[in-house]
């Protein structure tokens, strides 16, 4: 059994920066504790982390969603601090779902996968379901109680979505 914990942007910005919400502040310790664990475990960890330039506004995504945020070398591009001494394979991610961690994962075959973080509604259920085209055979799974929505009802409906699926929430 070959396990990974990927730990999806848990960026300041996302927790209790510019995108940041209550919800996402109450995951952290929690996240830490996983991360602890999954370190105890000699599970792999990687963290994903959105990362975008200067010219945020001018692309797609700036226009959809005109807040300017995780632009690389800010403090809120950065992981936030309970979590930056676990911190030492990171996957900057330019969009909501990265072929490159699918890709990580696939070249490692790992067996067990395992995320938590932000948001649930975005870019959690976006890199989960890019884990289950590359590893189809692999138990995906997302602990609902260390992931945060942009808001309680989306959080829900992602949770849902990955459900179906079968995608493992616990």
């Amino acid at each position: 059994m070959k396990k990974l914990l990927v730990v999806v942007d848990m960026q300041k910005d996302f927790v209790d920066g510019s995108l940041g919400t209550p919800e996402a502040v109450e995951i952290v310790p929690g996240v830490v504790e996983k991360v602890k664990d999954a370190k105890e475990e000699e599970t792999d960890i990687v963290f994903t982390r959105d990362t975008h330039g200067e010219d945020y506004l001018k692309t797609q995504e700036g226009r959809k969603l005109p807040v300017v945020h995780c632009v690389e070398g800010t403090p809120g591009w950065e992981i936030v601090g309970a979590l930056k001494p676990y911190v030492e394979k990171v996957i900057d991610k330019p969009t909501f779902g990265s072929t490159q961690l699918a890709h990580f994962a696939a070249q490692r075959k790992y067996t067990d996968i395992e995320l938590v973080g932000l948001c649930t509604d975005i870019c959690v259920v976006s890199n989960a379901l890019l884990l289950k085209a590359a590893l189809p055979e692999a138990n995906i799974s997302v602990d609902a109680s260390c992931c945060a929505g942009v808001t309680p009802e989306s959080h829900k409906a992602a949770l849902e979505t990955m459900k179906m699926c079968q995608i493992d929430i616990l």
